[in-house]
């Protein structure tokens, strides 16, 4: 096969998987009683190509992209066709790589710590900004993965809520693998009333809009328990080559 039909033969597959996502999304809103245009779909671009996300977007309307790893959006951003396009970084963030990332992302979604949106809020101030953030919650209380303790989360928000410069818009989680789609409802029916919770509490600086959670195996699911904004990669664009 020459690069030009494979090229061809992917943008096709990309392009017909945004569709049936798009579709079930469609489906999930609805029996959420939303509208599809309530959900944000999230193109996840980890170890994707250039060529590939351009094709999303350009061709398939995409307009949100979430990278996992700063280094790796550095080097291929400048290729990406970004002007009318979302970019949010979704993986965790150290906090020697804030200053690489606050200038080029509108939001950051993996806040897991007042260290973490300290230092967020100090490079923004220096650029004359403020940044967007979603705060990481551990939702199954997991120690091999990041994101807030749910019963401190409260506490953690009205702590982060009086630091300059950031804007706290709502809630992230990777729930744990679950064995059936019951136990991943579980998870984010618990994330969607905690999401219902600090948005009535009314905390300074606190907006909650969205409620990031599902990916490619289990977005229609997060949807129909109160999702707003899906993140889906392998689904739209194959299997990850590393």
């Amino acid at each position: 096969m020459t690069i030009k039909s494979y090229n061809e033969e992917r943008f096709s597959d990309i392009s017909e998987n945004i569709k049936k996502i798009r579709e079930r999304i469609a489906l999930a809103a609805e029996k959420s009683g939303r509208c599809a245009e309530d959900i944000s779909l999230m193109a996840v671009t980890k170890t994707v190509d250039s060529l590939f996300i351009n094709h999303a977007i350009d061709s398939c309307g995409i307009n949100l992209i979430g990278e996992n790893r700063v280094q790796e959006f550095l080097s291929k951003k400048d290729g990406l066709h970004l002007e009318n396009t979302e970019v949010h970084l979704i993986g965790h963030l150290q906090t020697n790589k804030v200053k690489m990332i606050v200038p080029h992302v509108t939001m950051i979604e993996s806040v897991d710590s007042v260290r973490l949106a300290k230092e967020i809020s100090k490079e923004c101030e220096k650029i004359g900004r403020t940044m967007d953030i979603l705060v990481e919650v551990n939702v199954g209380m997991e120690n091999s993965k990041f994101g807030i303790d749910s019963v401190l989360l409260a506490e953690f928000l009205s702590e982060i809520g009086e630091i300059s410069n950031i804007r706290v818009k709502g809630l992230m989680a990777i729930p744990p693998i679950c064995e059936n789609s019951e136990e991943s409802r579980r998870f984010f029916s618990n994330m969607y009333n905690m999401f219902l919770d600090i948005k009535g509490k009314k905390i300074d600086n606190i907006d909650m809009q969205i409620l990031s959670m599902g990916m490619s195996g289990d977005y229609a699911e997060a949807i129909e328990e109160g999702a707003t904004e899906v993140r889906v990669g392998s689904s739209m664009f194959g299997k990850r080559v590393y």
